[in-house]
């Protein structure tokens, strides 16, 4: 790994555009020397773990030790006959990854094509599209332990996955850094179709039996229709999670609004569309100064230019005010604010 570094740019290292300056900046690109450097205490103190900045709202200056994540490497691992095992370095790109495995031939992640970020920040979120979660492909992770400087393995129960929620985004995951990610591919493989709009789509192009390559061009241009590229606008995907509400209160809204989408749970409670919600308050298209939500996707905050941490989260405080105040229902952001 090169030396510390201080005051270092991180627009480009953040998908939303924001302009921030990182107090300390270390580029992590080998296990070895991450661990001699936890154990030798110079990544101590308060840290910011940045993979490729999708998930986060940056502020202008971060006082914080940023570690970005530049772990490369992907592998095919061990054939059990009911699945395939394979691997990848945390500062690998999802997408590509995604891509690459289906290029081995190997189905299984093709719903979670063109996420934004890294193979590292896909367990930390528990990323999720088109009715597969990574937790259902996962075997394992490898992690450093920032504060002993030691390895450590976590399995899937380890990890706690949750809705968009790991180990990793609490204090007892706080001192991970994830390097390598291990998911397990099904055999016989199945094409997973319960979304209604992948479902439609390969209908309309013919698609009976959908190969996994099919599936995620399919996903691709469905993405690609509803969200902005943020190499071209700035974005952070899917600004809000859908909310997850008892029963009660979903009745209580279906109800006034017989047509809103919810989708039921196996605990008994109901998930319900952010975007539906945010859309019924008059957001989409609408801006607040440099930040505006989609006018296709009000589910999405864009950078129209110019925008600060400071001007994303009024707007993100404003949505979900009105929100609460029509529907008394709470919404959650997506990405950290930093």
């Amino acid at each position: 790994m090169s030396p510390i570094q201080s005051d270092i740019v991180l627009d480009a290292f953040n998908t939303f555009g924001l302009p921030a300056v990182a107090a300390r900046y270390q580029r992590i690109d080998d296990v070895d020397a991450l661990v001699e450097a936890a154990r030798d205490g110079r990544l101590g103190g308060p840290r910011l773990v940045l993979g490729g900045g999708s998930n986060v709202i940056l502020p202008a200056r971060v006082d914080r030790l940023v570690l970005h994540v530049a772990l490369r490497g992907r592998e095919v691992l061990d054939d059990t006959g009911d699945g395939v095992c394979v691997a990848a370095a945390a500062g690998e790109s999802w997408h590509d990854f995604v891509r690459w495995t289906l290029d081995q031939g190997l189905g299984g992640l093709e719903n979670l094509s063109l996420i934004p970020g890294t193979v590292g920040a896909a367990p930390v979120q528990n990323i999720g599209a088109y009715g597969l979660e990574l937790a259902e492909r996962f075997d394992h992770l490898e992690a450093v332990d920032l504060d002993r400087g030691t390895r450590v393995r976590l399995d899937a129960a380890a990890c706690r996955f949750g809705y968009r929620d790991s180990v990793f985004k609490h204090p007892a995951g706080a001192q991970l850094l994830i390097t390598r990610v291990v998911l397990r591919l099904p055999r016989p493989w199945a094409p997973v179709l319960g979304y209604a709009d992948l479902a439609r789509r390969l209908a309309a192009q013919g698609i009976a039996a959908p190969t996994p390559v099919q599936v995620s061009d399919a996903v691709i241009a469905i993405r690609r229709e509803k969200l902005p590229d943020p190499a071209q606008l700035g974005n952070a995907g899917s600004f809000f999670k859908n909310p997850v509400v008892d029963a009660a209160t979903a009745a209580r809204l279906l109800a006034g609004h017989p047509g809103a989408p919810h989708y039921a749970q196996a605990d008994g409670r109901v998930k319900l569309a952010a975007g539906w919600l945010i859309d019924q308050c008059g957001w989409k298209g609408r801006a607040l100064g440099p930040v505006a939500c989609h006018d296709r996707q009000a589910l999405v905050l864009v950078n129209r230019g110019g925008a600060s941490g400071a001007d994303v989260a009024r707007v993100a405080a404003a949505i979900a005010a009105d929100v609460h105040a029509r529907f008394g229902i709470a919404l959650e952001p997506e990405p950290v604010f930093i």
